[in-house]
């Protein structure tokens, strides 16, 4: 009974121990499985973090990364969009200034600042403005318009011009007491000039009774002549020409070569080049200077930017015709003929009306 008692007991102690053993092995079984599961929970965690942050840095390359012909065609979207605004500008100015009653070539000379623009035979001319050339330094705002006439004011607000005009023949017989009167302080008298066919050298017919009588009323006098020269040769003969005539006479004032086109295409000047008429004005210049007088040059903005080479001629004053109020020409002249029908006492009809900037009287 005793044995049947321990061999029971013996036999309940090795079901518990074999059931401990296999709670352990299933608890052992269970954790290895919960490890598995947060182990792949985690992995699948970082899985989706990786592929989402894959896919932000597909979405930033695709945003932000272009190939060469990407970024081609969008600088030239830029530039194209860039262009039409300023397109629309620049048209929108220009037909602003046209309404407001301007012409074609005054608009270019607003939009292209850094050229000398020049409407002649027939079409535009744009001349960089060269940093070779001395330029002037007159302020336009100085340029005052009074009583008709154009004066130049110092930045003290001091007259710092002379009124004058010039005449030949045109104005047919003058009354320089009259002129005096009317404040001329100078005048540019027409010795002669050279025929535009034959190349006839001719004193005009009212040159005496002109510097006579201006030289009378104290009105000083500079002198001009009308130049056709072919060559250098002919420019001294023109020049010898002008000092025979006022050897005799006080002339304070530039003795001048009047150098024009003559708008027709069989004066005998047609034909010349720019290197062969500035030849012929220096050789005129030249000759004047050797014979104590200042030389001149008259022209407007075609004589000086087409028919002249400016830098051969930098030496020499300048004396620009331009018929506006505000005078259009970069670079340095000393006297400016703004008017081709002034009014002046004495003389009956128009005449050309001058301000200078220099004191040539000694």
């Amino acid at each position: 009974m005793r044995k049947t008692t321990r061999r029971n007991r013996r036999m309940q102690q090795v079901s518990l121990i074999t059931n401990i053993f296999f709670c352990l092995i299933t608890l052992a079984a269970l954790t290895g499985c919960i490890f598995l599961m947060l182990q792949n929970y985690s992995m699948r965690n970082a899985s989706v973090e990786a592929m989402g942050r894959i896919q932000e840095l597909e979405g930033i390359a695709s945003e932000y990364i272009y190939s060469q012909k990407d970024l081609d065609n969008q600088v030239e979207a830029a530039v194209q969009a860039a262009m039409e605004e300023e397109r629309k500008a620049l048209l929108g100015g220009i037909k602003q200034k046209v309404l407001e009653g301007d012409s074609i070539i005054s608009v270019f000379r607003d939009f292209f600042t850094e050229d000398v623009v020049v409407y002649a035979d027939g079409g535009y001319h744009f001349f960089p403005i060269s940093d070779k050339l001395k330029k002037h330094n007159y302020a336009r705002e100085n340029f005052i318009i009074k009583d008709e006439e154009i004066i130049y004011r110092d930045e003290a607000g001091g007259v710092d011009s002379q009124k004058g005009i010039d005449v030949s023949k045109h104005q047919g017989e003058i009354d320089w007491k009259g002129v005096s009167e009317d404040g001329i302080s100078y005048a540019f008298i027409r010795a002669g000039y050279r025929g535009n066919s034959e190349g006839k050298l001719v004193e005009d017919e009212y040159f005496q009774d002109n510097i006579e009588g201006a030289l009378e009323h104290d009105i000083d006098v500079g002198i001009y002549f009308y130049t056709q020269a072919l060559t250098e040769e002919e420019a001294v003969e023109e020049a010898e020409f002008v000092l025979g005539l006022i050897e005799d006479y006080d002339v304070a004032y530039p003795v001048v070569i009047d150098l024009e086109e003559t708008g027709s295409d069989t004066a005998r000047t047609a034909e010349m080049t720019k290197e062969e008429y500035t030849r012929a004005a220096i050789a005129f210049c030249e000759r004047i200077r050797e014979a104590g007088y200042t030389p001149m040059i008259y022209g407007n903005i075609k004589t000086f930017m087409i028919m002249l080479d400016m830098e051969q001629i930098e030496a020499y004053d300048k004396w620009f015709a331009y018929y506006d109020t505000s005078v259009y020409f970069p670079y340095d002249f000393t006297v400016w003929q703004y008017s081709s029908t002034g009014a002046v006492r004495g003389i009956g009809g128009d005449v050309d009306m001058n301000v200078c900037m220099k004191e040539y009287k000694q």
